[in-house]
């Protein structure tokens, strides 16, 4: 692939990281650094279709992590509010770069494999600012995207040398990316090096939890997207 590989900016008053499996009810923490997956999905709300899947290379911390605390009032399951503290990341800009790849589980969708296509528009996309919504973790910490070069400009981190952190939550493998009627989770250990992270590839992660058995969504040209042969197509959200 040419025209596959992508930079940009991601920032935001604040920003919450957490993983998903702890983080239902309760005081919820923020990790430190971004998850895969909440980076997989601001690349996804820039721009998205079935036919692809987004991979993140690698991130740039660009301003010093501080957290703050505030109280909030999540919806209880049974219903009413319950008083809660999260601790969130505050003031955050990180340097992304990433790609995309052809589904190959998705063979109904194959021809839509046109990489220039989907790049040109992604182009656009950035420089607008996403085609969706912007979230850092959670819908209430908004961000915003925009072009950048990776590596341009000082980073608070660039001289910082090796920070290691622990099991970390890297993201979900949803079964039309891998292929099987399953639900996992992904867990790896992050090293920040000068303030750079680089991913590794979902298939990479040592650590993997079975959640529960799911099927992938069905897409059928006049149901749910148009005739992917169009130079046109666009997936249709029912």
């Amino acid at each position: 692939m040419k025209y596959n590989k992508f930079e940009f900016k991601v920032w935001g008053r604040y920003a919450l990281f957490t993983d998903p499996l702890t983080g239902l009810g309760g005081e919820n923490c923020s990790y430190h650094i971004p998850t895969y997956d909440a980076l997989k999905g601001v690349a996804k709300s820039i721009y998205w279709k079935p036919s692809i899947i987004w991979f993140i290379d690698e991130v740039r911390v660009m301003k010093r992590i501080r957290t703050q605390t505030k109280g909030v009032k999540p919806i209880d399951m049974s219903g009413g509010n319950t008083l809660a503290y999260y601790t969130y990341l505050a003031d955050v800009e990180y340097q992304v770069r990433a790609h995309f790849e052809f589904n190959p589980h998705r063979p109904e969708l194959a021809d839509d494999h046109i990489e220039e296509k989907h790049s040109n528009i992604i182009k656009r996309m950035i420089e607008r600012g996403g085609r969706q919504d912007i979230f850092l973790g959670t819908r209430e910490c908004q961000g915003y995207v925009a072009p950048c070069k990776f590596d341009e400009g000082d980073g608070f981190y660039d001289k910082s040398g090796e920070l290691g952190y622990g099991l970390t939550f890297h993201g979900f493998d949803y079964p039309d990316e891998i292929g099987e009627d399953k639900l996992y989770t992904r867990f790896w250990l992050p090293k920040m090096i000068d303030g750079r992270i680089e991913f590794l590839k979902p298939e990479e992660c040592a650590h993997r939890k079975f959640i529960r058995a799911m099927k992938p969504k069905d897409f059928a040209v006049g149901k749910n997207m148009q005739d992917v042969s169009t130079t046109e197509t666009e997936w249709v959200q029912p």
